[in-house]
C-alpha cells in the first residue's frame, strides 16, 4: 500500500481484485485482526494530516471521510481531536494573508467574495471565515450565496 485506506475502500480494492467473495472477506477479517487497517487511526491520521499540512476546515475533512466510506462515529472523534490541536481561526488568518499577499492592487467585492468562497470550499465555517475577513480587512463582508 502506498497510502492509508479505510475499510471500505480496501473492501472495493479487494472486490475488484477477486470474484471470490469468501476470499475478500477472510483477507478484510485478517487486515483487522493483525491490526493493519482500522477506520478510527485512519480517520485520525487523515484528519490530522489535512489540517496541518494541507490547511482544511473540518467540513472538508469530513466530507472527503465520508467519501472514503469512514463510519460518522470515527469522524467525529477525530474532528473532535484535531479541534484541540488546531485553531480554525489561525488557519483561516494564515489562507487570507497568502491570499492576500498573491493580490495585486485594491481588494473589491469581488475578490472578498472569490476569498470567502474559497474559504468555504476548503471546509471552514461560515462564521469564522467572515469573522476573519472582517477583522483582516476592516470592512464589511458582503453575503455571497453558496451552493
Amino acid at each position: 500500500m502506498r497510502r492509508a485506506h479505510s475499510v471500505h475502500e480496501m473492501k472495493q480494492k479487494l472486490e475488484r481484485r477477486s470474484d471470490n467473495k469468501l476470499l475478500v472477506q477472510v483477507v478484510m477479517a485478517r487486515l483487522k485482526e493483525n491490526g493493519q487497517i482500522d477506520d478510527a487511526r485512519y480517520a485520525k491520521q487523515f484528519a490530522r494530516q489535512r489540517t496541518e499540512s494541507r490547511k482544511q476546515g473540518k467540513f472538508r475533512v469530513a466530507r472527503d471521510l465520508r467519501a472514503r466510506g469512514v463510519p460518522d462515529r470515527h469522524i467525529d472523534a477525530a474532528l473532535k481531536e484535531t479541534a484541540e490541536q488546531n485553531d480554525e481561526a489561525a488557519m483561516v488568518r494564515q489562507r487570507i494573508e497568502r491570499k492576500l499577499r498573491s493580490y495585486r492592487g485594491e481588494i473589491d467585492e469581488r475578490k472578498m467574495a472569490s476569498m470567502y468562497s474559497s474559504l468555504l470550499r476548503a471546509g471552514f465555517s461560515a462564521d469564522v471565515v467572515r469573522r476573519e475577513l472582517k477583522a483582516i480587512t476592516k470592512e464589511e463582508v458582503p453575503e455571497v450565496e453558496t451552493g
